[in-house]
């Protein structure tokens, strides 16, 4: 663990909140029109693939951070890759003036690859505080995306207004507004004071494959990536299909924008609550009271799946949370459980497998809204989130 003043500790937490609070709004806004300008242009079965893009590009985000921290140190590689995520959001603006998927995918992978690094950067923040604080302190830049849940499911509509005042489509403009958002993260990382992380990382080779695989079948590595897994899977399931269930329905920006808002609440609002209990009662039993929240969310869905003025908000809602619990519960896990020349890299791994994961979740959530509608992408999803309990029993 890195020791420093409070001064250069704050500061630091302020550029790691800073960056996942930009980084998740952007995603948040571009992931929801970019669904709608997929399926407006090919049709239903294409409408999780825009979201499959941005997290593709987590992943791959997520597993770079982990190797470059190591060799560039914190500051330099946080520049790089919001450099790449702006980048990004710019050509996927042009994709989605154009409607042109060939465009709006890279640009979203791209997108994708710096909020890969802001889920990462938890990790980086916990390192800043001792044992007993380290749930908390991750739980700090998990709450940063409290910011992307009011901002961006807020700035939907005035968005769509500045887009149409320029004569351009109004999908169009949460797009650009993303670009806009890297581009303070990118700024925000270069204020990163020099003293709160080594300037390069020890010199440590690579983690080979083999001991990769060796660590992911260990105790205290395995619940937690199978945990995170299925919360992610099933949030993402769910969570990408909302959008076009409420424009099949009628609605416009504004009931999407609000729906949203309240399943980002759900995820991030009460992050440091999940690190508190994480570190009062442990990560097993913070995962799997978030596999319960998670089951409740998939029923409500069930039950309530026109219901967009309070039974979608609910269940959202509880989607959120419930992914938040199993979210913060296993990073805790990971912040203690492993040694110093593996840390940062095989979190990286973690996270890139969690997230290819998920992608292939919101590729199959659009195949199964095409065949059965929004129950069955929630059934399915209640069926995901219960899979981690054999294992946590078992591990115990």
């Amino acid at each position: 663990m890195v020791t420093k003043t409070t001064t250069v500790r704050t500061r630091a937490m302020g550029v790691l909140f800073t960056g996942a609070a930009a980084l998740n709004t952007a995603v948040t806004g571009a992931t929801t029109v970019s669904t709608l300008i997929a399926s407006d242009a090919h049709g239903d079965g294409w409408s999780g693939i825009p979201n499959a893009a941005v997290v593709a590009g987590t992943a791959f985000g997520a597993l770079y951070l982990g190797v470059l921290i190591g060799k560039k140190g914190a500051r330099t590689s946080l520049k790089l890759v919001y450099g790449v995520a702006a980048f990004g959001g710019l050509v996927a603006f042009l994709g989605g003036v154009f409607a042109n998927l060939l465009l709006l995918l890279p640009g979203l992978a791209m997108l994708g690859i710096g909020n890969g690094a802001a889920g990462l950067v938890r990790y980086t923040a916990a390192e800043l505080y001792p044992d007993n604080r380290k749930g908390f302190a991750l739980s700090i830049i998990v709450w940063a995306g409290t910011i992307g849940a009011i901002a961006g499911p807020a700035l939907l509509e005035p968005a769509a207004a500045t887009a149409g005042f320029f004569g351009l489509p109004s999908t169009s403009g949460a797009i650009g507004f993303a670009a806009l958002l890297c581009t303070i993260a990118l700024l925000a990382s270069a204020t990163m004071p020099k003293t709160a992380f080594p300037a390069q990382g020890p010199k440590r080779p690579p983690l080979t494959l083999a001991r990769v695989a060796a660590a992911l079948k260990r105790r205290v590595v395995l619940v937690p990536l199978v945990s995170m897994t299925a919360a992610h899977v099933t949030m993402v399931t769910v969570m990408t299909m909302t959008p076009l269930q409420l424009h099949r329905q009628g609605h416009g920006l504004e009931v999407v924008g609000y729906v949203l808002s309240a399943h980002m609440i759900g995820m991030f609002a009460l992050a440091p609550l999940s690190g508190k209990i994480a570190d009062r009662i442990g990560g097993r039993a913070t995962i799997t009271a978030g596999v319960g929240v998670l089951v409740l969310a998939a029923v409500t869905v069930i039950a309530a799946p026109t219901s967009h003025t309070a039974g979608l908000p609910l269940a959202l809602f509880l989607l959120g949370y419930g992914w938040n619990l199993v979210f913060v519960g296993s990073s805790a896990l990971l912040s203690r459980s492993l040694a110093d020349d593996e840390r940062t890299q095989l979190q990286g791994v973690i996270d890139a497998l969690v997230w290819s994961a998920s992608g292939l979740g919101g590729i199959i959530a659009g195949g199964l809204f095409g065949l059965g509608g929004y129950a069955l992408v929630a059934g399915v999803a209640a069926v995901l989130a219960l899979t981690p309990l054999a294992l946590v029993a078992r591990r115990s």
